[in-house]
Order: structure tokens, then C-alpha cells, then sequence
């Protein structure tokens, strides 16, 4: 049972009420912005609140049960709050939305948090963007636990796989010479890593219209005129020469590579030694197990 602050439930109880909606979005990397679709700035819960985007909130498809409420917010994009170049570059993806519903006359104790919701799928036209809200009901589908498998499942460099990321051994830092798209560079720096030491590792840019930003990196080749550096995806803002990204050594979740790369074997979070495909369809013969390949006289 959701109980009112006293403050708004006695403006709640009035013949004329001063209601708006407010939105605070907070991101991956921790950057909260506040938004309300009154016409002033509102403060409280120790967030600015601006009018300045413009957003604008649609009704909330809610019911009971678990299945995942939807709601959508719009706005215009804003030099001082959600530029289209932080939403193309993806640093709104996954971030957390707050909906509060806000006395705008007595805002610090006239609020309350209505609902949380998970940014979702993000659609721009022109000089507007449209924003799918998802309740956390959604999280409910994700996958939990381990998963039996040969391959480790656990992230390089965690707490269970324990190898140092920040070893010089397992690190780079390379400068775009040349771009023939958004994800295949040509960068200098790594001439001391053996050819596909970074495949599979990730890229973080330090510098340039991308600064901050991670990709992971799908293959990576040396050649004489240099280094060759492909990204799983290309990004928004395309590279620019004598931009500089670090690089973390790649792995590719097999035994092999944890033991003989990284010298991590102990860690490893797979099961290397389970029977595979050739196993559960063999059969028995006279010599043993015998694994469905024609026999060779």
C-alpha cells in the first residue's frame, strides 16, 4: 500500500490542485539530470528538475501480475541537457528513470516517487527524440545463475576470474593514424603485442569526440605500416587521426587461452573436460566408445 506524504495529501484533498510530473535520469556512468513538464525549474530530493527539454510524459499502461508496464516520455534536444550526440554515442543506454509526482506550489514536501523505470528503445526525429520507459518488471527475464558449458561465463578481470586488467603486459595505448570507417582504424603504439592479443578485449577512448566511451574489439592485426584495429561496431562519431584509445588484451573464454595467456588456469569459471557433440552421439563397438566417423581399415 502506497502511503502520501502528509504535505501532499492534504494539497491532494483540495477542490484545486498544483500537480506536475517530474523525471530524474540517472546514467551508466552516474551523470543524474532532472526534468518536469511544468514550466519552472522545481527543486528537491536533491535534484534540479529543468523545463528546459521539454519533455513530455504519455499515459502508463499498468496492471496487475508480472508483466512489464510501459510508459514513453518525448522531448527536444537540448545544448543543455540531452544532446543527439550523447544518444547516438550510447551513454543513456540502460540508464535509470524516476517518476515523481510533484506539487510544483510546494515541491520539497509536496513529491512523491511514483514509479522507476529503465530507459529502453530510443527513436530521433529532427530536432526530437522518443524514449521507451520499461518497468523493472522487466529484469525478471533476464537470466540468472551459471549455465554449464565449456567456455568460462565469467568476465575478464572480475572478481572470480582475478586477473589484473592494469598489468603492463595486458594493456596498450595506441593513436589513430588513419580511418577507413567507424570500426577499422589503423593506430600506432602496439608493435609490441603479438598478432590478436586484443581480440575480443575492449577499447576505451581517451581522447576525441568519443573520449570515454568503451567498444569492444573484434579483431586486431599488425602489419608493417602498422596496426589494423577493427571494433565490433562503429561508432557514432567517427575517429578522428590522432585520437588515442587504450586497449585491454582479449580473451576468449577457452581453457587454452586462460592458461597459457593469461597463466589463470586455477580461475577458470568453464567446464572444459564435459563430453561434446561427438560423444552423445556415439555407440558402442567392439573396440570401444566408438564416435560415428567411418572406421578406416
Amino acid at each position: 500500500m502506497r502511503v502520501l506524504p502528509e504535505p501532499l495529501a492534504t494539497h491532494l484533498r483540495q477542490d484545486a490542485t498544483t500537480m506536475c510530473n517530474a523525471w530524474r535520469l540517472t546514467r551508466a556512468d552516474g551523470v543524474v539530470l532532472g526534468f518536469t513538464d511544468h514550466d519552472a525549474t522545481l527543486s528537491f530530493a536533491g535534484t534540479a528538475f529543468s523545463p528546459v527539454s521539454g519533455f513530455v510524459g504519455t499515459e502508463v499502461e499498468s496492471g496487475l501480475g508480472l508483466a512489464v508496464d510501459t510508459s514513453e516520455v518525448a522531448g527536444a534536444f537540448s545544448s543543455d541537457a540531452i544532446t543527439e550526440q550523447d544518444l547516438k554515442a550510447g551513454r543513456y543506454d540502460g540508464a535509470r528513470v524516476e517518476l515523481f509526482a510533484v506539487n510544483w506550489m510546494a515541491p520539497a514536501g509536496g513529491h512523491m516517487l511514483m514509479q522507476v523505470f529503465d530507459l529502453g528503445e530510443v527513436s530521433r526525429a529532427g530536432q526530437a527524440f522518443r524514449a521507451e520507459l520499461r518497468s523493472m518488471a522487466q529484469q525478471l527475464d533476464a537470466v540468472r545463475g551459471r549455465v554449464y558449458g565449456r567456455r568460462c561465463d565469467a568476465n575478464l578481470g572480475d572478481h572470480r576470474c582475478r586477473v589484473t586488467l592494469d598489468a603492463p603486459e595486458l594493456t596498450g595505448v595506441a593513436t589513430v593514424i588513419a580511418v577507413a570507417n567507424g570500426a577499422k582504424l589503423r593506430v600506432i603504439g602496439l608493435e609490441s603485442f603479438e598478432d590478436g592479443w586484443f581480440r575480443y578485449g575492449l577499447a576505451t577512448w581517451q581522447s576525441g569526440v568519443n573520449a570515454g566511451l568503451s567498444v569492444a574489439v573484434l579483431s586486431h592485426t599488425r602489419h608493417d605500416d602498422g596496426t589494423e584495429i577493427e571494433l565490433w561496431s562503429p561508432m557514432a562519431d567517427a575517429p578522428q587521426e590522432g585520437d588515442m584509445l587504450k586497449l585491454t588484451a582479449g580473451c576468449d573464454k577457452t581453457f587454452k587461452t586462460c592458461r597459457e595467456k593469461f597463466s589463470n588456469g586455477l580461475n577458470f569459471r568453464g567446464f572444459p573436460h564435459l563430453p561434446g557433440s561427438d560423444f552423445a552421439y556415439g555407440y558402442a563397438g567392439e573396440n570401444g566408445l566408438h564416435d560415428g566417423s567411418p572406421v578406416v581399415p
